[in-house]
């Protein structure tokens, strides 16, 4: 694993060494930057395949996804896609072939890796061409999603010729949709955890980062969707209200004895954050930038007093990874020069109020506020 301070280098000022993809060769000589949180230049960063030698592959055959750049936010989740439009839209169809969730485009990171855009990663992923695909020509997409620092959506393209391939059309109509958030789609990830994706399909693998703090996004606009990004001023579903009947996917279930149930321990080091279990109530008292909270709640929030005050979300920042404990019950963080949106803990957690390099989160139960201490770095 990294060092703490050799991972953290330059988080926000890494802007000009993001990551990019170098096997496949993508097409286009693609930059380092995300998508426009618009979705404007979805797909592909709207570069075209024209002229480029695609990379042959042969059915079945197993291949290497490699990078180069530093700023790797602390890992997060990739996906491997193909689409057999050769010149991509907004319209096209993406199937996935591989998902990875967590510890990609570098595991065990809490941050990025250095300050250098030409540096090689030194995590390399296999992803398999399955032998039923179709031969002919297709192009290849990696997407990422950040864990660590503002939510973007990261898209290379390559050409790929396939050969040899035993299936037809109906086996790529099989495949899950690419998943697509984070480009003016009304589906967002949540900062600090790596995104599990709705339908991941067969080929799945979970890599370990920092921290596993994995989450389904939960917005109605990302259940099941690879789509193309909505149009900036087409409405949003994400406040389309929700069933209050429906079973959640989350729920543990229900214990058979009546043994105490253990206390869970926290991942070590990195990033923890406390995330509801899905039969809990969502926090409804997130305070507001600029007012401190009055009542941290039930138990206090173990600062003697000191509740904190929210900060403008996307206002200036100036020690990246500095924590915000809002009202014992609320959190924010400085991530790539900014101050992310006021975020609720679980029912039951509250923090240390005011700014500080970690963020202590405490179990609180009861009048008596027996609480247990978690130290996020």
């Amino acid at each position: 694993m990294f060092s703490k301070a050799y991972a953290l280098l330059g988080l926000a000022s890494a802007a000009s060494a993001h990551i990019v993809m170098t096997n496949p060769v993508p097409f286009g000589n693609p930059n380092n930057s995300p998508l426009d949180a618009s979705g404007s230049d979805f797909p592909c960063k709207g570069i075209a395949p024209d002229g480029n030698v695609p990379n042959s592959y042969a059915a079945g055959s197993k291949q290497q996804l490699s990078f180069m750049g530093t700023a790797v936010h602390g890992g997060g989740s990739c996906q491997v896609s193909v689409t057999t439009d050769k010149n991509p839209t907004k319209q096209s169809q993406w199937k996935v072939i591989k998902s990875i969730e967590g510890g990609c485009p570098a595991q065990g990171a809490e941050g990025n890796i250095g300050n250098d855009p030409n540096a090689e990663v030194p995590f390399k992923y296999d992803f398999e061409i399955p032998q039923e695909m179709p031969e002919g020509e297709y192009v290849f997409a990696w997407t990422w999603f950040n864990k660590i620092g503002n939510r973007e959506m990261y898209m290379n393209c390559a050409s790929v010729e396939v050969t040899g391939g035993t299936g037809d059309e109906s086996f790529l109509q099989s495949l899950p949709d690419m998943f697509v958030a984070n480009v003016g789609n009304g589906c967002s990830t949540q900062e600090g955890t790596d995104v599990q994706f709705p339908n991941p399909g067969e080929a799945v693998e979970q890599l370990n980062g920092a921290t596993n703090v994995f989450l389904k996004p939960t917005e109605a606009a990302c259940q099941g969707n690879g789509g193309s990004p909505q149009p900036t001023d087409a409405p949003q579903p994400t406040d389309a209200p929700q069933p209050t009947d429906a079973p959640q996917p989350t729920d543990a279930p229900t214990p058979t004895t009546t043994d105490p149930e253990p206390t869970p321990t926290p991942p070590p080091g990195g990033v923890f954050m406390p995330v509801p279990s899905g039969n809990e109530p969502a926090p409804t008292d997130v305070p507001q930038p600029g007012k401190p909270e009055e009542d941290a709640g039930e138990g206090g929030n173990g600062n003697g007093g000191n509740v904190g005050t929210a900060e403008e979300p996307g206002s200036a920042c100036t020690t990246e990874g500095t924590w915000n404990c809002v009202g014992g019950k609320s959190f924010q963080r400085c991530a790539s020069g900014t101050w992310s949106e006021v975020m609720g803990l679980a029912s039951g957690m509250s923090c240390d109020g005011g700014s500080s390099s970690d963020l202590k989160v405490y179990a609180t139960r009861g009048k008596r506020a027996m609480r247990r201490a978690q130290r996020v770095r």
